[in-house]
């Protein structure tokens, strides 16, 4: 008996989740997991799909869940991408690049998050994110290079375009301070 403990095949944590994961779950039990998980925080339909498997529930069931759930509009694609670029953008500015592949991170369709993008960027100029970048890590006391100021606009995700427009007055900037 002792020896079946050590191994980990009696009374283990593993074999208890394993025992979980074989018993098949009602589908009340099944959406009843997905609301607490959704309880948290907003979530994508695919990030729902990918904790209900990981529980070893089947992809059937988990559609099921995810069905009922969009029914009763606790998932939302659409609404979740639209509320994290806002949110994003207000935090954190950065390009529409950066953007779009943290939402296809998160599960987002690509033309979904094409989509929100052209939606958000009406409003929001690239440039003026980019000054906001520039402007937040100078104000870190961080005195920026004009590579730094390339390698922090690309890591952001802004075009080459933008980031060339704003490097062309980076220079501008700094070759009057110099003539100072």
């Amino acid at each position: 008996m002792r020896e079946a403990r050590k191994n980990g095949r009696i009374g283990s944590r593993q074999s208890v989740k394993t025992r979980a994961r074989a018993t098949p779950l009602s589908p009340d039990a099944v959406i009843e997991l997905a609301v607490r998980f959704v309880a948290h925080r907003d979530r994508t339909i695919a990030q729902v799909e990918q904790f209900l498997t990981s529980r070893g529930i089947s992809s059937l069931q988990a559609k099921q869940a995810i069905r009922r759930l969009s029914d009763l509009r606790y998932l939302n694609d659409d609404a979740y991408a639209q509320r994290w670029v806002e949110r994003r953008l207000a935090a954190r500015p950065m390009g529409q690049e950066r953007l779009r592949a943290e939402l296809q991170a998160k599960g987002v369709a690509d033309r979904l998050a094409d989509q929100v993008l052209a939606d958000a960027f009406r409003t929001v100029n690239e440039d003026t994110l980019a000054h906001r970048v520039l402007k937040a890590a100078q104000r870190r006391g961080r005195r920026l290079t004009s590579t730094q100021v390339g390698r922090l606009l690309h890591q952001r995700g802004f075009t080459e375009e933008t980031i060339d427009h704003i490097m062309m007055k980076f220079r501008m900037n700094e070759e009057r301070v110099h003539e100072e």
